[in-house]
């Protein structure tokens, strides 16, 4: 009950956004906008977009290659599939890939799965912190405009120091988080048992996803996809003003990409419809494009981000064996035999998984000696 609440609030949220973007607008001129986009330069951009969900399956068999063996083209499908999900239900959407994959490929568990997609988190963030914070630091600002960027390079350089200090900090806990976890353990003992087990669950799945980082060759590999990854991200959003013919450089579509990823953090449904449109239409202003072309760029952006998610994410689950009944079971029953099923395995295997990695570990150590 809680979860069907939470949606029709997110969506309400989203209508409330949609209206606030869409107010002052004079939409015959974003109409004629839309009728003079470039054809050509919208499908590259469309193509550049599956081939990144492409280099995103890719990463995630890199990441699940220490653990087992995978299918690429389930996941693959399983990508398109949440991502799909995403874009219909919003972030509760994310549930979807944990659980879909271990139905379509069996020598993937939930928890291997689940951890995996943690470990995407911490590369995605930091590769976008990078990303932006590296665009701040070399950004030409447009003329006349110099006064609005004066501090950009200061910003850009104080990102990009903290996101190397988080990345010493995750470094130093993957070396030492059986020690913390232990200590955590001890300390939460008189907590509520929901708090005590949510933080000790976050613990060890950071740990595990850590762990499977602690290859040099995984870790070049996975980061090696991320970069293709995000720049298969970049490249439809210069794309994208391509087609509008907005005199606007790719250092300006990395500036815009940057604000369009963060705003995917709000977790309104239609793949952050509203909160999406607000922040790239506002960065294109910034930037000193007219409010209705700006308007026009971030529908169609928004579009190329999502579309081949959905067509191929459509296709797909029409073609499984998942019913419409479990799909929504998944997405609304937080109560479900599915989740508590993923939970109880999580535990186990994390444990598990962590168990093995320190044998690897300590093996490898005495082997090297």
């Amino acid at each position: 009950m809680r979860k069907y609440l939470k949606f029709v609030l997110l969506l309400l949220l989203t209508i409330l956004i949609i209206w606030f973007f869409g107010r002052n607008v004079d939409w015959n001129e974003v109409k004629h906008s839309l009728q003079k986009a470039n054809a050509f330069y919208l499908a590259l951009a469309v193509l550049s977009t599956c081939i990144g969900y492409w280099f995103r399956a890719k990463r995630w068999q890199v990441l699940l290659s220490p653990i087992t063996e995978s299918s690429m083209k389930e996941l693959f499908a399983t990508t398109t599939v949440g991502f799909a999900a995403i874009f219909f239900v919003g972030r509760m959407g994310e549930i979807v890939r944990p659980m879909w994959l271990p139905m379509r490929d069996r020598r993937v568990r939930p928890s291997a799965a689940l951890v995996t997609l943690g470990v995407e988190r911490i590369l995605d963030f930091a590769s976008l912190i990078c990303f932006f914070s590296l665009n701040l630091i070399w950004f030409t600002p447009p003329p006349g405009k110099e006064a609005d960027f004066e501090y950009f390079e200061t910003v850009g350089w104080i990102i990009f120091a903290v996101i190397f200090g988080s990345i010493g900090l995750l470094i130093l806990y993957s070396k030492v988080s059986q020690s913390i976890i232990t200590w955590t353990e001890q300390i939460t003992v008189k907590f509520p048992s929901k708090i005590r087990r949510i933080t000790l669950s976050l613990l060890k799945q950071l740990a595990a996803a850590l762990k499977i980082l602690s290859s040099p060759r995984a870790s070049f590999s996975a980061i090696f996809w991320t970069i293709a990854l995000w720049f298969s991200i970049a490249l439809p959003t210069w794309l994208v003003l391509k087609a509008f013919n907005l005199p606007l450089s790719i250092t300006d579509a990395l500036f815009i990409m940057g604000f369009a990823a963060f705003s995917s953090v709000i977790p309104t449904p239609g793949g952050a419809a509203g909160a999406f449109h607000t922040a790239t239409a506002g960065s294109l202003i910034f930037l000193g494009i007219g409010r209705e072309e700006s308007v026009a760029t971030a529908i169609v952006m928004h579009l190329v981000y999502f579309s081949p998610a959905v067509f191929f994410g459509l296709y797909y689950f029409l073609h499984g064996d998942l019913s419409l009944s479990k799909f929504k079971e998944m997405l609304f029953d937080s109560e479900s035999e599915l989740e508590k099923t993923l939970e109880q395995d999580l535990s186990k295997e994390t444990e598990q998984f962590l168990e093995n990695q320190e044998k690897n570990l300590k093996f490898d150590f005495s082997t090297s000696e």
